[in-house]
């Protein structure tokens, strides 16, 4: 199983490039673009990644020595989890996998639009439909250790996944209101949409709360791909949003906050100031430094603390134009450590409406407290959205309280 090279692809639907080439040499990965790539106008990582001849590599004290544009396509957390109980179930040592082991595996069915030649396993087709209840009963099953009897749907549904939650990847049907496994290409009709389940540790309204902060995300002018509950047939709901790096048959390339600037999540030290130069630098318009604002005030009167670099993303298309992806992950939630995962202007642990303007200012934004008095206006209608979501009493108060405490009104 051993893989020493790997071909790299862009495939945005109607048009394929070829990349380069990732090949393992001793305990280095290095990468080689192809010379018909550079003469595209398209970068694959501009901050991070030089676009030129020769061959490069990676920091081998991060991200397991890949750029963190490649690092990216690599699944964590509960994918992490099912491609290595996958392998132990199929008589193999996950141990022995490395990096392009990984991305092998990978292949054709990762998120946005990079694809690695050849792959480990080829993608499985199916149209069967789902029932998001055994798929949550099962999912329990798998997080405490036990053998399950739908691992092979698991892993086709989620095995590319990143982030802690378990979720899948489903084709929907909305005039139909039909969920399929994830074939690619979707038969006529679906969507691609991401379900989220929750973990062995969330509360049972998880899904209803993070609806209703995708509403209010909405309200305040936060760009959010559609997001709404699909409902199991025992009544239980689960949170499910569209996939931002598809339209139709076009795929869009995907690249983290994290991957961008090779900054680890876990040992993070982003500032929502880093965030706004790299969103200027790709969109070359003053007007991202306003949706980054936005953003960080959301996540700071809304209590989103866990606002890693993971959870921040830009899109490319297939004529290189990059823009900040829709907001995601967006809910009430704590970080280890209860501070903010990325810090404003300097601050994690309590940051306020002073230094969401002192980070304004840096940047020479003119009338932010407009966009700050949006937000906190906007939020203090959560009690409505509370109630559209279906979040129950307990936490429907004390997110209340939190935000009306955070807002200082």
């Amino acid at each position: 199983m051993k893989i020493e090279r790997l071909q790299v692809r862009l495939n945005f639907g109607t048009r394929k490039v070829a990349v380069g080439e990732l090949v393992q040499a001793g305990r280095g990965i290095y990468l080689k673009f192809y010379p018909e790539f550079l003469d595209t106008d398209l970068e694959l990582s501009p901050i991070k990644l030089k676009q030129q001849e020769g061959i490069q590599s990676g920091d081998a004290r991060l991200f397991e020595g890949l750029f963190g544009v490649f690092h990216d396509s690599l699944p964590d957390g509960w994918g992490r989890l099912l491609l290595d109980r996958h392998l132990s179930a199929i008589g193999q040592n996950p141990f022995d996998l490395g990096p392009l082991e990984r991305l092998a595996f990978v292949g054709d069915q990762g998120l946005g639009a990079l694809e690695y030649a050849p792959p480990l396993v080829a993608g499985k087709r199916s149209s069967e439909a789902l029932e998001l209840d055994t798929i949550a009963a099962e999912m329990v099953e798998l997080q405490a250790g036990n053998s399950i009897e739908l691992l092979d749907e698991l892993y086709r549904l989620g095995g590319s996944s990143g982030g802690a939650r378990p979720k899948i990847h489903v084709g929907y049907h909305p005039e139909r209101e039909h969920l399929i496994y994830g074939p690619n290409p979707l038969p006529e009709g679906y969507e691609p949409w991401i379900i989220k389940f929750p973990s062995a540790t969330d509360r049972a309204d998880i899904a209803h709360i993070e609806y209703a902060y995708s509403l209010m995300a909405r309200d305040v002018g936060l760009p959010m791909a559609e997001c709404r509950l699909f409902e199991g047939q025992s009544g239980t709901c689960y949170f499910g949003t569209r996939r931002f790096d598809r339209q139709g048959q076009q795929r869009l390339h995907l690249h983290s906050a994290s991957g961008l600037l090779h900054d680890d999540f876990r040992y993070s030290q982003l500032d929502y100031g880093h965030l706004m130069d790299a969103a200027f630098r790709l969109e070359r318009d003053v007007r991202a430094y306003e949706g980054v604002l936005r953003l960080a005030a959301f996540n700071v009167f809304a209590h989103n603390r866990d606002d890693h670099s993971k959870n921040f993303s830009f899109l490319m298309d297939a004529l290189g134009n990059w823009r900040m992806a829709p907001a995601y992950d967006l809910t009430f939630s704590s970080s280890g450590f209860g501070m903010h995962s990325t810090k404003v202007a300097g601050e994690s642990r309590n940051p306020g409406r002073a230094h969401l303007l002192e980070l304004a200012q840096v940047f020479g934004l003119k009338r932010p407290e407009r966009i700050l008095d949006e937000v906190q206006t906007g939020l203090e209608g959560w009690n409505n959205y509370a109630v559209v979501a279906g979040v129950g009493k307990e936490f429907k108060q004390l997110i209340a309280r939190t935000i009306q405490q955070l807002s200082g009104r």
